[in-house]
């Protein structure tokens, strides 16, 4: 680790710096400025950012696997491809960021305000979305499996398409919500509030086999169904989330 580059980081001089592919792995950068910081390919494994302002930063890829990241300012940032597995994102600030392919595999994002927030192609594999606030938002076809959603807020969001398999919807506000043709097989439902809900097409079995179009291609439609009810990012189409993961083992 460049003890220079450290050192100026902490002195707060690294505001719309170039930062690209830096080993900052483990250092300690609680509430430091790092606003416009182009942080691509940069290795942020294990940093303590808590409270760090990254407002409008470049983190397209970068690897924060088990970063701490409580309570920093991730508003307008380019998060897309980028490693979060495992990281504490509670109270993060994200409006307007991107995490379109980003991993976020085990983090937690309990009591997050996500709305708004685009999780296209997002691996959402055991996080913890325990009382974050998704009202109003559009997920349609993200994949929720096994994901901890208690006491989440998500009336009104668009729902179409997505799988909630074996996810905890315990308390969960799902007012006017739109959950047509969701899959909610294994879902724990206990006190969840659906009134003013579509449920048109919901399902409680296991989906039929997707088939293929003619000379063995997928269509748009079915691609989207085979990544998000079947979780099959490695082997799906688009699975380039899963590429982008691997690249740093």
């Amino acid at each position: 680790m460049d003890e220079q580059l450290l050192n100026a980081i902490k002195n707060g001089e690294a505001a719309g710096a170039d930062l690209q592919e830096a080993d900052l792995s483990g250092a300690d950068l609680g509430a430091v400025n790092l606003v416009g910081a182009n942080l691509s390919w940069a290795d942020l494994q294990g940093v303590n950012l808590a409270g760090a302002n990254l407002q409008g930063a470049n983190l397209s890829p970068a690897n924060l696997e088990g970063a701490n990241l409580e309570g920093a300012n991730l508003s307008g940032a380019d998060l897309s491809g980028t490693d979060f597995a495992g990281a504490n994102l509670r109270r993060v600030n994200l409006e307007g960021a991107n995490l379109e392919e980003t991993n976020l595999e085990g983090a937690n994002l309990s009591g997050t305000d996500l709305r708004g927030v685009d999780f296209g192609g997002a691996i959402l594999e055991e996080t913890n979305l325990e009382g974050a606030n998704l009202s109003g938002t559009d997920l349609r076809w993200v994949c929720f499996d096994g994901v901890d959603l208690g006491g989440a807020d998500l009336s009104g969001a668009d729902l179409r398409w997505v799988s909630f398999r074996g996810a905890d919807l315990g308390g969960v506000d799902l007012s006017g919500a739109d959950l047509r043709s969701a899959l909610l097989l294994g879902a724990n439902l206990r006190w969840v509030n659906l009134e003013g809900a579509d449920l048109q097409g919901v399902s409680f079995d296991e989906p039929p086999p997707l088939k293929r179009t003619f000379k063995g291609r997928m269509s748009s439609k079915r691609a989207a169904m085979w990544r998000t009810l079947k979780g099959r990012f490695g082997s799906a189409p688009g699975g380039l989330a899963i590429w982008r993961r691997r690249r740093w083992r």
